[in-house]
């Protein structure tokens, strides 16, 4: 039987935990080597982000594998931005028109838990931890592995290998290294870097600002954000130039010109973070980076999967949901050509890299829009405008966060073709005169759909299809 088969997973992290969980439930063997501690039994955040932002396309993946009801006990509603001003003034902009759609802050640590003790529960899958994959020979299906504790190197072999391990991935470096196929691979990183911070809870066990809500501090250059955990406290996250700007990562070297930064940028959010010099320097500044690679697979023998194939910045809160929604469509070719591996390698990746090459495009255009954009006058317009259509013709518009966020079953490519031509057409709108914000809104609809149809058809005939 195909399903008897053993596939060894590189990588136990939300993506390879979920992943194995699912192909035990098909009935594979499933061998997953993890070169980090069992995180269920050591604390352990290697510098990543401790919670995530979570929407419909994840858990169409949790879905699938039947803990729905599990996952939305460690996820807090976030319905919109919160936005900051330098003098303390708060402006909350939903994330949709529609009451139904927002995403979720949930605990990185909490979910791959819940993931692996699910996975664990199928006698056919095994972890393995303390286990680094040093290389990979793909033309064998075999791994060389190295024990953390005993230094022990060893070699394992299976049907067939996935890799999800991460932006970091062992064998994406094998097939870059060996060069026995053409390999393309691309590694951009952004100027700016980020360090994690945090605003405790009160004494009593408290949020100390607004719950529900994504807040952001956008300065045009760099930003603070802050999401919510289930004990009260949030997770900041400062994005900041390396070496540009008066204040960069560089130059912030003392407690003195942090708190002096803090005070000038960030003041009411200083007032919530006595603890901000501790953090500061006890925290690892980060790069940000996008990977994009392929081919993802080599004949049936192994595969790139998550952010082993396509790595992306965070800015758009969809790296964990597209690693999810990676599973979904992997299962779905699964269940047309199981027992050819590479034809499913190949279908696989023919369905789902053109919708992952876009949502990194995406993410990049959205630490703009949220470090700069969601300050101005005309952005602000826009998300009003926006958010009227879709309460009022919730059948009939969509904005561009709304069809990647909240509509699963479009993929990120069309999502961003469409979402990106209706930005352009009430921006331009707007400047121009020809629609404001207490206009009619059938008429303001009508206009935006004829300009809207206009920009995607000049795309398609300029070969943006």
């Amino acid at each position: 039987m195909p399903n008897k088969q053993n596939i060894l997973i590189i990588g136990a992290g939300l993506c390879g935990s979920l992943l194995a969980l699912r192909l035990g439930q098909r009935g594979y063997n499933i061998n997953v080597y993890e070169m980090r501690p069992d995180l269920r039994k050591t604390d352990i955040s290697a510098g990543r982000s401790i919670n995530l932002a979570f929407s419909d396309r994840g858990n169409k993946a949790m879905k699938l594998v039947g803990i729905e009801k599990q996952v939305e006990a460690l996820c807090i509603p976030m319905n919109g931005r919160m936005i900051h001003d330098k003098e303390g003034n708060t402006f909350l902009s939903n994330y949709s028109g529609r009451d139904h759609e927002y995403i979720n802050s949930i605990s990185r640590g909490g979910l791959n838990a819940l993931l692996l003790d699910e996975a664990e529960k199928h006698d056919n899958v095994t972890f393995h931890f303390n286990k680094k994959c040093k290389s990979v020979d793909f033309e064998n299906t075999t791994a060389l592995f190295e024990d953390y504790t005993s230094k022990h190197k060893f070699i394992e072999d299976a049907d067939c290998i996935i890799a999800t391990d991460g932006a970091g991935s062992a064998l994406r470096k094998s097939y870059y290294l060996e060069r026995k196929f053409l390999f393309s691979f691309s590694q951009n990183y952004l100027t700016h870097g980020y360090k994690e911070l945090s605003i405790l809870p009160t004494k009593t066990g408290d949020y100390k600002t607004y719950k529900n809500a994504l807040h952001i501090w956008p300065r045009g250059d760099f930003m603070v954000i802050a999401l919510p955990n289930l004990d009260g406290s949030f997770t900041v996250t400062l994005f900041l130039s390396y070496a540009e700007g008066k204040y960069n990562f560089n130059n912030l070297t003392t407690p003195e010109i942090v708190t002096e930064f803090f005070q000038k940028e960030f003041p009411d959010a200083l007032a919530l973070m006595p603890n901000l010099v501790e953090d500061f320097f006890e925290n690892p500044t980060a790069p940000l980076g996008t990977v994009k690679c392929s081919p993802w697979h080599y004949k049936g023998n192994t595969l790139l999967m998550g952010d082993s194939a396509h790595a992306i910045v965070p800015f758009y809160g969809q790296g964990m949901n597209a690693s999810f929604e990676d599973v979904v469509e992997f299962d779905t070719v699964l269940d047309k050509f199981e027992g050819n591996w590479e034809t499913v390698f190949t279908e696989y990746e023919k369905t789902r890299k053109k919708d992952t090459d876009a949502i990194a495009d995406l993410a990049i255009d959205n630490f703009h829009e949220m470090k700069d954009h969601v300050g101005q006058a005309i952005f602000q317009e826009k998300r009003k405008i926006e958010q009227a259509l879709e309460k009022e013709f919730p059948n009939e518009y969509s904005s561009k966060y709304s069809l990647v966020t909240f509509n699963e079953h479009i993929g990120y490519r069309e999502a961003m073709l469409r979402g990106r031509a209706q930005d352009k057409a009430i921006l331009n709108l707007l400047d121009d005169g020809i629609i404001k914000t207490s206009d009619n809104l059938k008429d303001i609809l009508e206009k935006v759909k004829i300009q809207t149809d206009a920009i995607l058809q000049d795309d398609k005939i300029a070969g943006l299809k």
